[in-house]
């Protein structure tokens, strides 16, 4: 008898640690969310709050179409995070999120059609998708734009814009800062000089 109480006593705070209601988790904000977007933190954020605000999310996302959190909840169901995976339903919430405008969403959707991730290979889709994320200040579609017309992919009537929305983006990475001087470099060996005087002009 004293050894079961003894055994219980060890136990008890275990039974009870797991038996006890998970503390309640408060839905992110607008900006909170964005920031977790942009980090590339919003999947990892949803998983470490235990799931518990996936019922909220997919509100947001149906029922009230906040592009942030339509673009959460795709992602969630594109990639089976806290729910059953289900990747066309995923893609057509990003897509609404992109219709909205959300940079992010803007971005993923161009990648996603530069890679043929989830989508059929379409580098004029992606093209469309992430000039508008450039245009937006989004620095990943910024790279990718530029990177894809080094390549000679795209139009060069597009240049200049891709190569002004690059050369004032403000980079605090060093690593990133020597990729875009580089990609830079090599854009402006397609354009007059003229172009790029004009492109570099303060916006």
């Amino acid at each position: 008898m004293k050894k079961f109480a003894l055994l219980f006593c060890c136990l008890w705070p275990l039974f009870a640690k797991a038996a006890a209601p998970l503390e309640a988790v408060q839905l992110y904000t607008q900006d909170e969310l964005l920031a977790l977007i942009k980090k590339n933190a919003h999947l990892s954020r949803v998983k470490l709050d235990d799931c518990q605000l996936v019922q909220d999310i997919e509100a947001r996302a149906i029922k009230m179409g906040i592009p942030a959190y339509q673009f959460l909840f795709g992602d969630m169901l594109a990639f089976g995070v806290c729910i059953d995976k289900d990747a066309e339903r995923g893609i057509y919430y990003m897509r609404l999120a992109a219709e909205q405008g959300l940079a992010e969403a803007l971005e993923q959707m161009g990648r996603y059609y530069h890679l043929g991730r989830f989508v059929q290979r379409d580098l004029t889709q992606a093209i469309v998708f992430l000039r508008e994320a450039a245009a937006l200040g989004n620095l990943n579609a910024q790279l990718r734009l530029v990177d894809l017309f080094n390549q000679g992919i795209g139009s060069p009537a597009d240049y200049e814009d891709a190569y002004r929305w690059l050369f004032h983006s403000i980079i605090a990475d060093k690593k990133v800062h020597q990729q875009a001087q580089t990609a830079l470099a090599s854009l402006a060996q397609k354009m007059p000089a003229s172009v790029i005087e004009r492109a570099r002009k303060p916006i």
